[in-house]
């Protein structure tokens, strides 16, 4: 093509080549089976969270401290006593379980974390297994911050924390969860 002819026929050439975007119906069927998704295109890390944990919600009529405008999500994490993997400090040592309570505002933000943090349990990412300050192997949260009080602020692990929905979905970002 000479530099005399419009753009628009270029883009029309190409569309003839083959060589343009494909067409609709193909775009549709590719993200309804979810093959042109760009989430795809991230690689999501995995952790070293020891297997067999639980992880279960509720809606709590009540809301957390800066978030009045909605109820709480609480979510619960459970995990039994076991036998540290390959993965772990201590292979073929036990750990003690444990269970966690976490919170989030029942609002558009919380439950779009809420799907993260459901996304970051099944590859792992939540927890991991360290020796506590006794030296006794026990699960505990990984890396990816979670609010374990429904108050006291950010030095408690608590509720109000203006910045927390950011950071934590930051946090999970990192790890190829967004």
């Amino acid at each position: 093509m000479g530099a005399s002819q419009s753009k628009d026929k270029m883009h029309c050439t190409r569309y003839l080549n083959g060589k343009g975007p494909p067409p609709l119906t193909e775009t549709v069927q590719a993200e309804v089976q979810g093959s042109n998704n760009h989430k795809k295109n991230t690689l999501i890390k995995q952790g070293n969270q020891p297997d067999g944990g639980k992880m279960n919600w509720n809606i709590e009529r009540r809301s957390l401290p800066g978030h009045s405008e909605c109820d709480t999500i609480q979510i619960t994490f459970h995990f039994d006593d076991g036998i540290q993997s390959d993965m772990h400090p201590h292979p073929g040592h036990s750990y003690k379980g444990t269970e966690f309570v976490a919170y989030l505002p029942q609002n558009t933000t919380g439950t779009k974390i809420l799907r993260l943090l459901e996304q970051a349990f099944e590859n792992k990412l939540l927890f991991t297994v360290a020796a506590n300050i006794s030296g006794e192997y026990c699960v505990t949260p990984a890396d990816i911050p979670l609010k374990t009080q429904d108050s006291g602020g950010p030095g408690s692990f608590g509720y109000p924390d203006p910045n927390y929905l950011k950071s934590v979905r930051k946090s999970l970002k990192v790890k190829g969860i967004n």
